[in-house]
């Protein structure tokens, strides 16, 4: 999504991930790019909004040009709900969140051991129908602990207990996981290069793992969790008995943990290679050709913290940015700022704006924050214009 104006010769790039719990990538842009023009009539705005994987990946897509196919597919409780990803030729966005997400549950209701993921198998399926070769699988924002099981049985895996009665969704019933039987998948992924795009690397079991420093994100108790970890565990070993070594050797492979273990599915069954989701979505949205005529670069997130430096969107801009021959200056917009003026210079980020430097209280700073998000774009164009 360009805007163009006809001055001076100076660009700017917007490429700043959602503001969660208050606006999305593209309203955000929208509103960098409102207060940027406010300020300098003649500036010539690209926004770019982008995304690490997690939810708002479909989104961003769509607007750097891909098309939006919605499908009817399982919820993680098992009921059906609307989920889109995103197409452009033979490369396809799936987003996890959009079938398996949080977002599908009822206020105040977590389904920690029963929620499942066989709405994303489909998803994937769907893509692969339109023709996807190249498919991005962005993963967060889940409801479930399930390792992948519920999507590799979308994709024609068989996965059953002693009696041979395919197992019921969700992490917990994969204690009971006998056997399971992989050759049935979709014949078409052998032939489909599948990336796994995550913001965390994460092992699948132990203390770092999905069930421990996720699960109780999704309502797991102290024992869910002890509960959760065993199961993935033996997961794992049944998997192996499977495919063989590469089972437990992916066990503990960076983004194994991530999305309550589908990234472990998406990388010993579905033959996923993992990449930090912002690089991956940089590529997909077309960074680096919008980089090319930016004289400086705007990003940002709802909260600027210690996890920002770990695969955020904000600091993977910024990393994109200083590899160019000659960098320009990246600053960024927050709702949040906790990093020091030392961190965010490590990061690569020249200066952030956060919206509590000009509205204090949390809720008010939620409700107002398009209109906050102008005025701390005009005070970019003056500092940086």
């Amino acid at each position: 999504m360009t805007e163009a104006r006809t001055a001076g010769g100076r660009h700017v790039l917007i490429a700043a991930d959602k503001f969660k719990g208050s606006l999305t990538a593209v309203e955000v842009a929208a509103h960098v790019a409102a207060g940027l023009r406010r300020a300098r009539p003649g500036l010539e705005i690209t926004a770019l909004p982008v995304a690490d994987g997690g939810d708002g990946t479909v989104d961003a897509a769509v607007a750097a040009g891909f098309a939006r196919r919605t499908e009817r597919v399982t919820g993680p409780l098992g009921t059906p709900v609307t989920a889109s990803y995103a197409l452009r030729g033979d490369t396809a966005v799936v987003e996890m969140a959009e079938a398996s997400g949080l977002r599908h549950l009822p206020p105040g209701r977590y389904a920690p051991l029963t929620a499942g993921t066989y709405g994303t198998g489909e998803l994937l399926r769907a893509a692969l129908d339109a023709g996807a070769h190249t498919v991005v699988l962005g993963v967060g924002g889940s409801a479930s602990t399930d390792g992948g099981a519920g999507m590799l049985c979308a994709l024609g895996a068989r996965l059953t207990d002693a009696h041979g009665t395919p197992l019921a969704p969700g992490g917990g019933p994969l204690a009971g996981l006998t056997r399971a039987d992989l050759s049935g998948l979709d014949p078409r992924l052998a032939r489909t290069r599948l990336v796994l795009a995550s913001d965390v690397d994460n092992p699948l079991t132990g203390p770092k793992g999905a069930a421990a420093v996720y699960g109780p994100q999704k309502g797991a108790s102290p024992d869910d969790v002890t509960a959760l970890d065993a199961a993935l565990a033996h997961y794992a070993r049944v998997l192996a008995g499977s495919v063989g070594p590469r089972a437990t050797e992916y066990a503990s492979a960076p983004g194994a943990g991530a999305a309550g273990g589908v990234g472990y599915g998406a990388l010993v069954a579905l033959g996923a290679a993992f990449r930090p989701g912002i690089e991956v979505m940089l590529d997909v949205l077309g960074f680096a050709a919008a980089l090319d005529r930016a004289d400086l670069v705007i990003t940002g997130e709802g909260s600027l913290d210690a996890q920002t430096l770990h695969g955020k969107a904000p600091a993977g801009v910024a990393a994109a940015v200083r590899r160019r021959p000659v960098p320009v200056p990246v600053v960024a917009v927050c709702g949040v700022l906790s990093l020091s003026p030392g961190a965010l210079r490590g990061a690569g980020i020249a200066r952030a704006y956060p919206l509590t430097a000009l509205e204090p209280d949390a809720a008010r700073c939620v409700a107002l924050a398009g209109p906050l998000l102008e005025r701390v774009a005009a005070r970019v164009a003056d500092d940086f214009l």
